[in-house]
This record gives structure tokens, sequence and C-alpha cells, in this order.
């Protein structure tokens, strides 16, 4: 059979064979799953979802220990009962209520409110002028590849080479290409606190992920773990504190990667997006022998396009190029289409124009709704989100669970720590909805914090 939609969340708390036993269940009750249907089996479910066998047989071990499923010798493993709502159990975080239906401020939402229609239908016009493919193609469209090349030059100043560019499904899934192009086993250092997905595709493919600590300067550098095969970093724009990675930093970085053996994975994930100066170099442009940089479409245009890139030196690229010739495994080509149509007649230039304008504004008004309570912000003048900081975990839950009860989804800092939480606070994006939609959801967050701060205020007074 079809597998149903199931999705995993590698940062709750809940083990993914529970995550995978609750999901099914709830398969269900939405249709997806019937009395009588017969699940797929647990290797090919590993497979679709990207996790070990014993996650999913876990998962059936334990439907199958309470009944709503039963084997069947040489057949496979069928549904024979369906549970009610009330069976179902609730889906369980130690970190923050699930998302809200309403105001969603939470970072990684693009701004599609700029985003020219007009312009957005030319390019898939475009695209659907062009013929159907008749092979795949592994290392991404000339058109799309020539795009990219005139994209970093113009906006993140590296000078590169169609030959140096190969397409990617965006940063998520280059990390994992990447990762599996290392050797099994290896340790990789990943920013603390970091991008979460980035630390679980290394996981994923065997690795060993070692803490990177970061600061109000970006990555430390001098903390870094020794014998790691690569480094992940965010340096444009540290995710989720908001930090730049200082010249000197970027230098001694480059500088433990050439003398240690390492490569960088830079990812520049809204690196376009700054508001005080002109983008800062990248750390391609600095070591171009050592750094892998990695860039989306998502958040600067929107993740329909499923599209990114990744520049790399070319022992990394003839490896994940081998990969993917073994996994047959490539990156779509039609987001590409749509990148490049935009691309080629200034479409794309000028919404990043339009983008800087209107999401500097957002940052501004956002700000001031925080520092209009007496609260900071960290974070550079970039990106789409802001940093509230908060005095500790207890703050932060509680920030989180008082937005979630005025319809509002914020997200903490507590889920961005792989290990125990030395951060606390509150990141807050300011992209994803119109302006009226936005000036609401603000209004909460201005009563919260200010609850915040206030119980912040007796507990020191106490």
């Amino acid at each position: 059979m079809d597998i149903p939609p199931l999705v995993l969340d590698r940062a709750a708390a809940a083990p993914l064979a529970t995550q995978l036993a609750d999901a099914l269940r709830a398969a269900t009750l939405t249709g997806s799953l019937n009395a009588g249907d017969r699940l797929p089996s647990t290797r090919a479910l590993a497979t679709a979802l990207g996790v070990s066998r014993t996650v999913t047989s876990a998962a059936f071990d334990q439907l199958l220990a309470e009944g709503w499923v039963a084997g069947r010798r040489g057949a496979g493993t069928f549904v024979v009962a369906v549970p009610s709502a009330g069976a179902v159990p609730a889906a369980r975080s130690a970190v923050a209520p699930a998302a809200p239906t309403s105001i969603d401020l939470r970072p990684g939402v693009p701004c599609l409110a700029v985003l020219d229609r007009g312009a957005w239908r030319r390019a898939w016009r475009a695209a659907a002028d062009e013929p159907p493919d008749v092979a795949p193609d592994p290392v991404g469209l000339p058109a799309f590849r020539a795009a990219v090349v005139a994209h970093l030059l113009r906006h993140r100043g590296l000078p590169v080479e169609p030959a140096a560019v190969l397409a990617s499904s965006g940063t998520t899934a280059a990390v994992a290409e990447l990762a599996r192009s290392l050797p099994a086993g290896a340790p990789v250092a990943v920013e603390e606190p970091g991008y979460q997905r980035a630390g679980e595709a290394f996981r994923a493919a065997g690795l060993t992920v070692l803490p990177a600590p970061v600061d109000r300067d970006g990555l430390v550098v001098d903390a870094l773990p020794d014998g790691v095969a690569a480094v992940f970093c965010t340096p444009a724009h540290q995710y989720p504190l908001g930090a730049r990675l200082s010249a000197e930093r970027r230098v001694a970085l480059v500088a433990r990667a050439r003398a240690e053996g390492f490569i960088v994975l830079e990812d520049d994930y809204d690196g376009e997006l700054r508001y005080d100066v002109a983008p800062l170099p990248l750390l391609a442009a600095l070591a171009p022998d050592v750094v892998v940089h990695m860039g989306t479409a998502s958040k600067i245009l929107t993740p329909t396009l499923g599209t990114g890139w990744l520049v790399a030196p070319p022992d990394v690229r003839a490896a994940v190029l081998a990969l993917r010739a073994r996994t047959g495994t490539r990156p779509a080509p039609a987001g590409q289409r749509i990148f490049a149509a935009l691309a080629a007649n200034g479409d794309l230039a000028r919404h990043l124009r339009r983008l800087r304008r209107e999401l500097a504004d957002r940052r501004r008004v956002t700000i001031e709704t925080v520092e209009a309570i007496g609260l900071t912000v960290r974070g550079d003048a970039a990106g789409a989100h802001i940093v509230v900081p908060l005095p500790d975990i207890f703050a932060e839950r509680a920030v989180l669970t008082a937005a979630a009860e005025g319809d509002v989804a914020l997200d903490g800092l507590e889920r961005h720590h792989a290990a125990a939480p030395t951060t606390f606070g509150v990141a807050l994006g300011y992209a994803g909805h119109d302006r009226g939609e936005l000036e609401r959801g603000l209004s909460v967050v201005k009563t919260v914090l200010a609850g915040a701060d206030r119980t912040r205020g007796r507990r020191g007074g106490g």
C-alpha cells in the first residue's frame, strides 16, 4: 500500500518509535488507514521516513501489543481496529506547545506578501515552455547554475564558475548528502545552540555530532573540538542567536580547517538579508579550497521551489555526484527552472530589493514593540527574526505557553540545543504574515513578554 503521511519530529523529547506509533494510530482517524489495510513493511517504512528499522519495528511491536494491528504469516501486518479519538495520545514535546492555527511568528517562514504574483506566474509559464526531461540531471540545469552564479556574485560577493555549482533540494538536503559523503562514524561539529536539523542529518548518516559553542560573535573557533571531519556553521547570521561571525574568527576558522584537514559547511540560509551594511563576504570567498557554501531559495522566495545550491571544492563535488549516481537521487528540475526564469528577466533582483525594504521596516516595528516594555533584543540587523533573551527555562516556557493561549506561535531557544540548554529566550519571526496579522501577533507578544518581565521582577525582589 502507499505509505500514509507521517510526521516525525527529531527535536521532540518523545522517542521516534513512540511518535511513529502515535502517527499510525492518528492516521486511522483521518481515514488514511482503515481496518483491513495492510501496513507497509518495517523496512519500506524505515526507508521512506529516513529512520532505522529498529524504530519502525518498535512502533509495530507497540501497536501489536495494544491490539490495533495484527500480523498474518506470509501476508504482512494489517490494521484490525480503529481507535477512538480519545485513544490517540496527544503529541508530546518537552519544549513548546504545538503551533496554533492563527499567527505563526516562528523563524523560517518566508515573506510572501512582497512576492510579485505577476512575476511568479511569468516564471511558471516560462518553466512550462521547456520540454520534459528525458533523463535525470544530477548536477543541475545549466540555466539554473548560471542564475546561481550571477546571484552569488551580485548579492553575496562570491565569484564562482558554473562548474563549481551543484543544484540541491535545499540546505537540509545538501547537508544530508554531504554527511553521507563523509567517512562513516566521523565526528562533525555543529553550532550549539544551532540548527538541529543539520545535526539530525549527520546522525542519520552515522556520524558523531559534537557541540561547537557560540557567543555574541558567533562560532567560538578556539573551542572547536579536535579531530573533526567537518564543521557546520551559519556565519552570516548565526541560527538562532543572530550573530555574525567576526572577521578575526573567520580567518581563524579557515586556518584551522587547512591545518587540521576538515571542511567547513557554510549555511547561508538568509545571507542576502542585511539592513545595516552590505551582506558580509562569504567564507567560501575567503577559502574556496576548504569551504562548502550552501544556499537556498526557501527564505528569499518560497519553499515551494524545493531548490538550493552548493558550491564546493572539486573533491567534495565529486563525492556528492558519486553518491547521487549510486542512489539515483537528484534535485528536481522544476524549481530550478522557475528560479532561473525569475533571475533571467530581473524579477529576482527586484524581489530582493522589495524584500529587504519590507523586512527592514518589520524588524524596526518588532524591535520597538519589545523595547517598549524595557526588554532587549539580540542579533544583528539581518535576517527575518530577532531573539529576546529570557532569564531561564521557566520564563521561556511560560512565554511560549501564554502566547499559544493567545493563538500566536513563538519559538524558544531551548529546542535549538542538542545538549542541556544554556541559553534561553524567544526567537521571534516577522516575515510570514501580512502587516495586519503581524501587528496583532506583536500585540500578544508584548503582553506575554511584559508578564514574563513582571514575573522576573518579583523573583528578583523575593
